[in-house]
């Protein structure tokens, strides 16, 4: 800071000013304070907020690098570091395994390699499945024992709930929803730490996507009822068996040894014509989809078959229309059973957030057709993003970008803060800035849009590697990724093998 003004003999302050003059400067402290705790560490946590992290394996041992490819824990433990958000410095490390008993040991490690959360006996990620059976952890809490008893802490290291279950596991593909048991009892806990139904129950599952549709549970005695998010009851506990599949306050049970549907008044609406019922639809015919002698058809809440039991699988995606499979094959039909598209397709994916089709070949070659089943772009489908709506296309070694009105878009529309972008010429790749100015020469056979992390993969001579935001070799190419699904790089390191697993190698 500069000096300040000396005054002359008799000095007048003026008092508004310097009042001034003090608040601008409390204003400017708390402003550096502010960006301080964004950019550095938090000193409840040590954890680094504008960071993002990544799990590594080099030499059979298992690390973590951040976004700039430096090392964030060397690559020392033999089993693999969970980092259950990867915008927050806490990584949850495994060691001391006995594979005869199972027992094991946590330990968990800030950006610095400092030990946090070591008041508890053990800390784990939740682990939990996709509908692809993908792995995934809950972003937010963590679980962590003391004393022979579960509870949740935040990555803060705040304490969520009490510590007083004998289990929390989370439930299969739902997010921030989690069953509890407690003296031999289970029942549902939320994220917040906030006891959604009370353990009270032989089971307990989710019947939808979230907490608000309901509960399946089970009593003593084997029997199964529904209750809502308020505990009230929907179904009274007497079936065998009830599935997940409800709509239009319709529900599918089981009672002695016969599927059938009942409304929420626990009365009998179908109860014949079918082995089991695959999906109650959104249509005004009020119908379901039924399975018979192992094939699909259609029929309503009266028992009037709509569409004949004669696909081997069937799916409603808008009202009156359906995905249906037949001799390993897919197209789509209409309730009246006109064939709408082709049985010609290895597989066809209806996404109702961008109100599209999209079909795919053996060859991976996909259509992607609008909601009259027009096709308007042909090619590879390699990302297709619902948050801002856009499709990215591989059309002819070339990538494009499309919305979902399928207007074509530049990858600087896209991105609009990314310094490198893709070009190719004479058959070769390299990259230009936003007005097109040559940035890397066009040398490489082949090679990657710049990721978010300001790295892009490049191919040389059959190997791969990397370049920076500047357009700076980083890694030479010298790896082959031939039999990788995906190619991407973090400096130095490359995108794993198993994608499943979400780390990066390096030799």
């Amino acid at each position: 800071m500069g000096k300040g003004k000396r005054y002359d003999k008799e000095p007048k302050l003026n008092m508004k000013k310097v009042f001034a003059v003090i608040i601008a400067i409390i204003v400017i402290i708390m402003f550096i304070f502010i960006i301080k705790r964004l950019l550095t560490k938090d000193e409840t946590t040590g954890t680094i907020t504008s960071q993002t992290y990544f799990t590594v394996y080099k030499d059979n041992k298992w690390g973590v690098i951040d976004a700039t490819g430096n090392n964030v824990i060397d690559p020392s433990y033999s089993e693999m570091i969970v980092i259950p958000n990867n915008k927050i410095g806490v990584f949850i490390c495994t060691y001391d395994i006995n594979y005869e008993n199972g027992q094991y040991k946590t330990k968990v490690l800030n950006e610095k390699n400092e030990e946090i959360f070591n008041n508890y006996e053990k800390v784990e990620a939740i682990s939990n499945k996709d509908k692809n059976n993908n792995l995934w952890y809950e972003e937010d809490v963590l679980k962590v024992l003391k004393d022979g008893k579960y509870g949740l802490i935040d990555l803060k290291g705040k304490q969520k709930t009490s510590i007083e279950y004998d289990e929390i596991t989370a439930i299969s593909e739902i997010e921030n929803s989690f069953k509890v048991k407690k003296d031999g009892k289970f029942g549902i806990i939320d994220n917040e730490g906030k006891l959604v139904i009370e353990p009270q129950y032989a089971d307990i599952d989710i019947l939808g996507q979230d907490n608000k549709s309901g509960f399946i549970v089970k009593n003593e005695d084997g029997k199964y009822g529904i209750v809502d998010y308020s505990n009230n009851k929907i179904l009274e506990q007497k079936y065998e068996a009830i599935q997940k599949v409800y709509g239009n306050d319709l529900y599918v049970v089981t009672l002695e040894g016969k599927q059938k549907l009942v409304n929420k008044e626990d009365a009998d609406i179908l109860t014949q014509g079918f082995d089991s019922i695959k999906q109650i639809l959104s249509s005004q015919e009020n119908a379901v989809i039924f399975v018979k002698d192992s094939k699909c058809g259609v029929m309503n809440v009266n028992g009037e078959v709509l569409i004949n039991a004669e696909y081997d699988d069937l799916k409603e995606t808008k009202v009156g229309t359906f995905i249906a499979k037949k001799s390993d094959k897919y197209g789509i039909i209409d309730i009246n059973k006109t064939e709408k598209l082709p049985f010609e397709y290895a597989s066809i994916i209806y996404n109702e957030k961008a109100d599209i089709y999209i079909t795919e070949d053996s060859n991976f070659n996909s259509n992607i057709l609008n909601n009259s089943l027009e096709t308007k772009v042909s090619g590879i489908l390699v990302e297709l993003n619902d948050n801002k709506g856009y499709l990215k296309m591989r059309i002819d070694d070339s990538y494009k970008y499309y919305n979902f009105k399928f207007e074509e878009k530049s990858e600087k529309d896209i991105f609009p803060n990314k310094t490198l972008f893709l070009s190719k010429n004479n058959g070769k790749y390299g990259y230009v800035d936003k007005t097109g100015n040559v940035l890397v020469d066009y040398i490489y056979d082949d090679a990657i849009e710049q990721n978010d992390y300001g790295y892009c993969a490049v191919k040389k001579d059959g190997k791969w590697g990397s370049i920076d935001s500047k357009g700076v070799v980083v890694q030479e190419p010298i790896y082959n990724l031939d039999e990788y699904l995906l190619i991407d790089f973090i400096g130095r390191w490359h995108y794993g093998l198993d994608v499943n697993i979400n780390y990066y190698n390096q030799l």
